[in-house]
């Protein structure tokens, strides 16, 4: 996606600008990792503008989550995708980091343990979900068992096949029970993944999170992406789009997330209960104490 062309589009469109689109091929190259579309003019303005998006952030997360003591059992489940380095963890410390932890339910998938593999793949997902009036996070999610697994082979091919549609069945059930599901897909670019390598090499402190398989798994690049082509293509739906987020610049990146969950969060639009009390005879009472 050309920053050009998407310059005349206002913030508030983000949900339409960002959004893949359904049943088209999804070609991950005409995607600029570096562009910024309905973003902030530069990294000041983001970083002031997250600031006013954590604001509402918090206060949505809030509402959402009192509204749940009342009954409504809406949730939000954000899914976090992308190549190592894209920012996932980032992204859930400078966005999430925002709200009360109280409210929210963050998980990290690595890989199955061996009771996980013993089960369905969506059943250690199932076990994740977030409660009615949560925002539930995902740091890696169910599509890696149609991106790892694909590109690395680990279940037979038509079973991968399958499993496309399984997922699109189980993201529409979650929609059907009151889930907001945004998926967003990090993009970087080869570059900028080979910078924020060297990043970690530079730093001690970042050393436990760099492994030198990190370098082989590089020459896997092309097999990854088209697995996110393929993915993006065949389950981005009217109830859980994908979003494709530009990575190169964790400003763009950090503001875009915080503002589409900001954006969905409006849309659902969660009240604070009604006191089931009276408010004035509790008010006398304690005057009076």
């Amino acid at each position: 996606m050309a920053e050009s062309g998407a310059k005349h589009k206002k913030a508030e469109d983000l949900r339409e600008l960002l959004r893949v689109a359904e049943g088209g091929p999804v070609d991950l190259t005409a995607y600029d990792t570096r562009a910024a579309p309905g973003g902030p003019e530069d990294r000041s303005a983001a970083l002031t503008a997250v600031t006013k998006l954590g604001t509402d952030l918090a206060d949505l997360q809030e509402r959402l989550f009192a509204a749940s003591t009342a009954g409504d059992r809406r949730r939000v489940l954000l899914v976090l995708q992308g190549m190592d380095t894209s920012g996932k963890g980032g992204t859930i410390k400078h966005v999430i980091g925002f709200c009360n932890p109280s409210g929210c339910r963050v998980r990290a998938f690595k890989a199955p343990t061996p009771e996980e593999r013993a089960h369905p793949f969506l059943w250690r997902i199932e076990q994740a979900l977030p409660h009615p009036g949560e925002l539930g996070i995902f740091d890696r999610s169910h599509y890696e068992d149609v991106l790892v697994a694909r590109v690395r082979e680990l279940a037979p091919r038509d079973e991968i096949e399958r499993r496309y549609a399984e997922i699109n069945r189980f993201e529409q059930s979650l929609a059907d029970d009151g889930t907001t599901v945004i998926k967003c897909f990090l993009h970087i670019s080869y570059e900028e993944q080979r910078s924020r390598l060297l990043k970690r090499l530079d730093r001690p402190d970042k050393h436990w999170k760099f492994s030198p398989s990190d370098i082989d798994d590089r020459a896997l690049w092309p097999a990854f992406q088209k697995a996110y082509e393929i993915a993006l293509e065949r389950c981005s739906t009217p109830s859980a789009p994908w979003y494709v987020i530009p990575g190169d610049r964790k400003w763009y990146r950090n503001w875009v997330v915080g503002r589409l969950l900001v954006e969905h969060l409006r849309a659902l639009d969660p009240q604070y209960p009604k006191a089931d009390f009276d408010v004035e005879e509790c008010r006398a009472r304690l005057l009076s104490g």
